[in-house]
């Protein structure tokens, strides 16, 4: 893709109209098979546009933002494309996250409506209690007996019984503000990363059509949610801009309830990451490879170890391509290709994104030396939503700093070498060891710790707390991991603690964390 590519998209564009467009070929082709049943092409269509009617209805303006906190159903998509067709900015957000988050999230995204799950209308209701920004209204995804005080509540039923479709989309530019995602950062506080319109096109045509090869009579089905960048690409922009059909799965990715979806619905494309590919491998009930239909799998959100890709490819008979993207640049820019994997690296650049690898100063650095990854490609996030400083350090010209090392070799495959920064990346979520180490130290037993990465049997990153107590004070490692669950979304608790007299420091008191890592290397060098 040359340099003038990223503008070949029409002065006007809204993607959920460009996927209307695309899909008005074959209106009764089932779109989406969720745990409820299958919903096609034209019903997709009819209810955005039904959920655009609503939401214009309900006062909302354009590039105002609304609260997307649903599960994975069809209802989401819908919320989703209805809300770009209006030309208002959904917000998804983690499902797996405390009332606290939500209401910093509603406050600093001034959301004016909020689009849930039944299930997750009381932690919603948690968070507005806790927030001081107002929401005007909800719409949740069927009835539900308690109503938040004072507050206009739909369902979606009765927004699909009670509202025409609205006829035309909001005249967006792909430059145009379209949605956020949220992205952690370091001190503990989520960033509003803002994508335009024009990027979710650039992704299927730069990566789902291209790399994944991805045509209308695939199944899609991925491990990820729809609220990660990575899911977002899966299970929408990808399959819909082919007229593919998309699995979706309300609950949590066991190895159990995928092997069901793909012995059952016999998707050809499965998504994952490398802890989910590692469960499935370790399960007595793992299907065989002549009781699935795979044709092709991805891996993103954490390094896929070598030995753990090829123990699969065995197995299941298909191949996994290893990738990286992120939030901020949407989805993948560096990835294997099919045919081409080689296990234990993260590919080559995918065409249409130029990729750098830089030392402290700036510069690039040879092969076979570890770099800053940089990229350049047309699927950028603007900017963080209020944050200037983040913006800058990040979005630098035309170039994103992703924040991972990576080392290049001579015929061009990157390999992973670690963070930036202290983030850690467990189970293809990022966790600050900073926020999980804060709330350690409010159990009143807990003295002073410190928590870092440590690879596991497969090769994966898990957190590991180290633990000084107080004197005279006792606890156990199920308490303080309860702990931690209290406070923080569940996932981010430190999978293994242990509790020591002393934390190696400096002369200055610094807790030195990499002390603690090369104890553990040591460990796993002598079992």
């Amino acid at each position: 893709m040359d340099a003038t590519a990223e503008n070949d998209l029409s002065a006007t564009f809204n993607f959920a109209q460009h996927l209307i467009e695309l899909n008005s070929g074959h209106p009764s082709k089932t779109a989406y098979i969720d745990d409820d049943g299958a919903m096609s092409y034209d019903e997709l269509s009819l209810r955005l546009q039904k959920l655009a009617a609503a939401l214009l209805d309900l006062g909302i303006r354009r590039e105002e933002r609304v609260l997307l906190l649903m599960q994975d159903t069809s209802d989401w998509p819908v919320c989703f494309l209805g809300s770009l067709y209006a030309g208002i900015v959904p917000v998804a957000v983690n499902t797996l996250l405390t009332a606290d988050d939500y209401a910093y999230m509603l406050q600093h995204g001034r959301a004016q409506a909020v689009m849930v799950s039944a299930s997750l209308l009381p932690t919603l209701q948690a968070a507005m209690h806790k927030a001081s920004h107002e929401v005007r209204s909800v719409i949740v995804s069927r009835s539900v007996d308690s109503h938040p005080n004072g507050l206009s509540i739909r369902t979606l039923e009765e927004v699909f019984k009670s509202y025409a479709p609205l006829p035309n989309p909001a005249k967006t530019s792909p430059h145009d503000p379209g949605f956020w995602l949220y992205s952690s950062g370091s001190t503990g506080r989520p960033k509003g990363t803002v994508h335009s319109h024009g990027n979710l096109y650039w992704t299927t045509k730069l990566y789902g059509q291209p790399i994944l090869g991805i045509t209308s009579s695939d199944i899609c089905f991925s491990a990820a949610k729809l609220f990660f960048a990575y899911g977002l690409g899966n299970s929408l922009t990808f399959p819909l801009s082919v007229g593919a059909t998309a699995i979706l799965m309300g609950e949590r990715p066991t190895p159990e309830a995928v092997f069901k979806r793909l012995t059952r619905l016999k998707p050809t494309v499965f998504f994952g990451a490398p802890t989910g590919f590692a469960g499935m491998l370790a399960s007595d009930k793992r299907p065989s490879k002549h009781d699935v239909a795979l044709r092709l799998c991805s891996s993103a959100g954490e390094a896929l170890p070598r030995d753990l890709g090829q123990r699969f490819s065995n197995h299941f008979g298909c191949e996994i391509i290893d990738g990286i993207g992120s939030t901020e640049m949407l989805h993948i820019f560096l990835s294997n290709r099919p045919g081409e994997v080689r296990y234990g690296t993260t590919g080559k650049p995918v065409d249409g994104y130029e990729i750098e690898l830089r030392d402290e100063s700036g510069k690039p650095v040879a092969d076979g030396e570890i770099g800053d990854l940089y990229i350049k490609g047309p699927s950028s996030a603007l900017m963080y939503w209020g944050n200037r400083e983040k913006s800058r350090e990040t979005f630098q010209g035309a170039w994103t700093k992703s924040g991972d090392k990576y080392v290049r070799s001579p015929d061009g495959y990157y390999t992973y070498a670690g963070r930036s920064d202290d983030m850690l990346k467990v189970s293809g979520i990022y966790v600050s060891p900073f926020e999980v180490e804060a709330t350690l130290m409010q159990h009143p037993a807990v003295l002073e710790c410190a928590v870092i990465g440590v690879e596991d049997a497969e090769g994966l990153l898990k957190t590991k707390a180290f633990v000084v107590l107080q004197t005279g004070q006792k606890t156990d490692e199920a308490a303080l991991k309860a702990f931690v669950k209290e406070h923080l979304a569940p996932y981010k608790y430190p999978r293994s603690i242990e509790f020591v007299d002393e934390l190696p420091k400096t002369a200055t008191g610094k807790i030195q964390r990499f002390r603690l890592r090369e104890q553990e290397r040591v460990k796993i060098i002598g079992q």
